[in-house]
């Protein structure tokens, strides 16, 4: 199955793993430079780094932990695969990327908030973000798919699970039941996709649908 995915889905999985084995092999600090670092997390004396651009981009290929990858590249190889041969490489591409920076953007503003509240200073990383964004993406591209759960295993529409996924994930983040999760990311990963895609089809905000062509009946 492998051999049979698309080019983009398959060296996005390549690549996640490969850094996760250096991960494993060089030590968490040695990544501290490419994890997304909250700004002003300089001025935190227990923080390993600060906040610089590549950062928005970098930490989508690190994972914490060996469930954290596991999880996301399932994701990855069950929904972004079958987007990828519906979009083309370009654009299934340029959508992912789109996808985790906008996580990124989301993930830093709620940091930045939390450092002035007082909080202390802590890392993000993981694919997240992009992984959202795909999960979104299907559900807007093939919305009455059946789809099943793993836990709990109960089938139901690809709408469906976006919407739950969504409300889940603004639950948590509001009430901050789940910490050390990066709800917020994973919502901005949903909140640019659902952007993007709408300018690709010239939607409100970004403009009116064209019109249907006139069918001319003979």
């Amino acid at each position: 199955m492998f051999s049979n995915l698309p080019p983009v889905t398959k060296a996005l999985l390549i690549a996640n793993g490969l850094v996760f084995l250096l991960q494993l092999a060089l030590g968490e600090s040695a990544f501290y430079p490419f994890m997304l670092w909250p700004p002003g997390a300089e001025s935190d004396p227990y923080a390993g780094y600060g906040f610089m651009p590549w950062q928005v981009l970098t930490y989508g290929f690190l994972h914490g932990n060996f469930p954290h990858l596991l999880f996301n590249m399932l994701t990855l190889l069950m929904f972004g695969a079958q987007i990828e041969h519906v979009w083309g490489q370009r654009r299934y591409l340029s959508y992912y990327l789109v996808c985790v920076v906008g996580a990124a953007l989301c993930q830093l503003a709620v940091g930045y908030w939390n450092m002035s509240q007082g909080g202390q200073a802590y890392p993000t990383l993981g694919a997240s973000g992009g992984i959202f964004g795909l999960l979104l993406a299907y559900g807007m591209l093939f919305p009455n798919q059946r789809v099943m759960l793993l836990i709990p295993p109960i089938p139901m529409k690809a709408r469906t699970l976006v919407i739950i996924y969504g409300v889940v994930e603004l639950l948590l983040g509001i009430t901050g039941q789940q910490p050390g999760v990066a709800h917020f990311a994973h919502l901005g990963g949903m909140l640019f996709g659902w952007l993007l895609i709408r300018y690709w089809r010239g939607q409100p905000p970004f403009g009116k649908p064209k019109p249907p062509r006139p069918r001319i009946v003979r």
